[in-house]
């Protein structure tokens, strides 16, 4: 699966992969997935399994999304059964926010080379209707 996503990944944005960041289970230390990073020159940073705070830029972002549900779920009185679509709501908006460390960039934008088109952005909790036959 690491292989189909690298090819993914070095495809859409033409860059190479070159850090790879992982916990230490199985998956991640048998020798064909070694030789496939030393292959390819991408240095792995291997984490203590079972201690997430090592991984404190991941940790930390999980923390934002967890926030920002909880306040979209707050505000407009939705129950937790809504947590799929604000997780979703709340990454697609981080996805097209400027961000300080890539030049005022969004995600979207330094992932895709396109600028973020906005227009279709909803405000999160409306009353929606549904028109049945």
């Amino acid at each position: 699966m690491f292989e189909e996503w690298k090819i993914l990944v070095e495809t859409q944005i033409g860059r190479k992969v070159k850090k790879l960041r992982t916990n230490n289970e199985l998956e991640f230390c048998d020798e064909r997935f070694k030789t496939l990073c030393k292959q390819n020159g991408i240095t792995k940073h291997l984490i203590m399994r079972g201690t997430p705070q090592q991984n404190g830029l991941v940790e930390r972002f999980n923390i934002t999304i967890l926030e920002r549900v909880k306040c979209m779920l707050n505000n407009v009185g939705l129950p937790k059964s809504f947590w799929a679509e604000a997780v979703s709501t709340v990454v697609y908006c981080i996805s097209r926010s400027p961000s300080i460390v890539i030049g005022f960039k969004t995600l979207h934008e330094a992932w895709s080379g396109m600028k973020a088109d906005y227009s279709e952005l909803k405000t999160f909790g409306y009353i929606g209707y549904a028109h049945l036959k």
